[in-house]
């Protein structure tokens, strides 16, 4: 049996209004050691992420009440730091992006095996880069505290989603170095990641929205990230003049 990593077991919650399938990612989430609840509708959902915060949420689209995709941009505003998988049979790419871009961490198409979804759980929930030194990573006017995971731009913060902070300590660490995209995908997501790497795409787009929206209210820019075609990104060591 295969369970997440020692410590206090994570706690899960599935939103799904498939009896069946519902009833089966619960029991099988359980059985591989998360502490587990089902919500059957948008609405309940929301509600019991409130107020049990769970490290985890399987997120179905279809869902009796509301569109799952409003009910994942509702629980990335509460709780920015859950890790959010959504599980639905929407698989066209423009259903893709838009799941990733409500704040989906990863996005899973039906059918797919139980041991399909632990793995990516598992690598999402090991793959948070370490807080190796005490000293932040600072790079032109952007601050970044790794052990404390904020950031501010010229003494502003800069709030970010789990993935958009861990892409920016990735970019930052590495600033004046071109990273390919398959070691960013390494790197922030799991050595091992075998989805899309539209997920990079879509997190790098939300996270130069993030750094602009505050460089527009503090009139200072933030470290420039270029795009490599063909190759990756690179966070450019010295501001721009």
């Amino acid at each position: 049996m295969t369970r997440p990593a020692a410590g206090p077991a994570p706690r899960a919650l599935v939103i799904e209004d498939d009896e069946t399938l519902g009833r089966e990612l619960a029991a099988g989430l359980s059985v591989h050691g998360y502490e587990t609840d089902w919500s059957r509708t948008g609405a309940d959902g929301v509600a019991h992420a409130d107020r049990n915060r769970p490290d985890v949420i399987i997120l179905d689209l279809g869902l009796p009440d509301q569109d799952g995709i409003d009910v994942a941009r509702r629980l990335r505003r509460s709780r920015p730091e859950v890790l959010l998988v959504i599980l639905t049979a929407r698989d066209a790419d423009m259903d893709v992006v838009v799941g990733l871009d409500a704040g989906a961490d990863d996005y899973l198409t039906k059918p797919v095996g139980l041991t399909v979804l632990l793995a990516r759980l598992r690598a999402h929930l090991r793959s948070r880069p370490p807080a190796l030194d005490t000293q932040p990573l600072i790079v032109g006017q952007l601050r970044i505290d790794v052990a404390a995971r904020t950031c501010a731009l010229a003494g502003s913060r800069v709030d970010l989603r789990t993935k958009e902070f861990d892409l920016l300590v990735t970019l930052a660490a590495g600033a004046g170095t071109a990273l390919s995209r398959e070691d960013l995908m390494s790197l922030v997501w799991d050595e091992n990641w075998f989805g899309s790497t539209k997920t990079l795409d879509v997190t790098m787009a939300a996270l130069r929205r993030s750094l602009h929206s505050v460089a527009d209210a503090t009139g200072v820019a933030p470290p420039t990230i270029t795009t490599l075609r063909g190759h990756g990104y690179r966070m450019e060591a010295k501001p721009d003049p």
